[in-house]
């Protein structure tokens, strides 16, 4: 089961040189408890899947919805691929404003980049599962709270054989997990602070349970 997450807006307006203005835009069907950690949407962090509006001012035809891919980027008419996992939207209409400069002989036009829509962290849980499927949590989730969300191991599972599938800019990695050594909990967990904190999910991942 899923946490519900909410979509967040943020709007920034790149001003001139040196300048910007920052406007939050939340819908009215979303407040501030809906927004990301508690952040105002400005201070939001853009991940995989979200979309974005990216209007250039007085250039009609440079308006798109773009869909940040799984390895953190989209691609922009005259910007080339912009990377956007991880910052804010002030940075993302910083950069595009910065790459278009070249083409505008006046001076580079204003920029807006608004976060139209955003699912948090969407990951996959695959295998030996109860219900295998994607999901969405307001956080990035741990892997023993993704299996959670996913009913647990089926019978017969092979626990420790469980991996984690993630797409990356260099392209596509395994991160082999110790699932089956967590699952059996206290006898084997020490007291304690754990050693090594447990591995996370981001948008995209895969956690698969063979």
């Amino acid at each position: 089961m899923g946490f519900a997450v909410h979509p967040v807006s943020a709007q920034v307006r790149a001003a001139t040189p040196g300048t910007q203005v920052i406007a939050p835009v939340v819908s009215g069907a979303q407040s501030a408890a809906s927004m990301p950690d508690g952040a105002s949407a400005s201070r939001y962090t853009v991940r995989a899947g979200d979309q974005l509006d990216v209007f250039v001012w007085g250039e009609e035809r440079m308006q798109r919805q773009v869909l940040v891919q799984p390895d953190g980027t989209f691609a922009f008419p005259l910007a080339g691929t912009i990377r956007a996992d991880g910052r804010n939207v002030t940075d993302i209409a910083d950069e595009i404003r910065g790459r278009i400069a070249l083409n505008y002989t006046a001076g580079p036009p204003d920029v807006t980049v608004t976060v139209r829509e955003t699912d948090g962290t969407r990951f996959y849980v695959l295998g030996k599962v109860r219900t295998p499927g994607s999901y969405t949590s307001r956080s990035a989730p741990n892997i023993l709270q993704a299996l959670s969300m996913a009913g647990g191991t089926a019978d017969f599972a092979d626990t420790g054989g469980a991996v984690i599938l993630r797409q990356t800019r260099a392209g596509q990695v395994v991160e082999r997990i110790k699932l089956s050594k967590l699952l059996k909990g206290a006898r084997s967990l020490n007291s304690g602070a754990l050693g090594t904190a447990l591995p996370t999910l981001q948008s995209g991942d895969v956690l698969l349970i063979p």
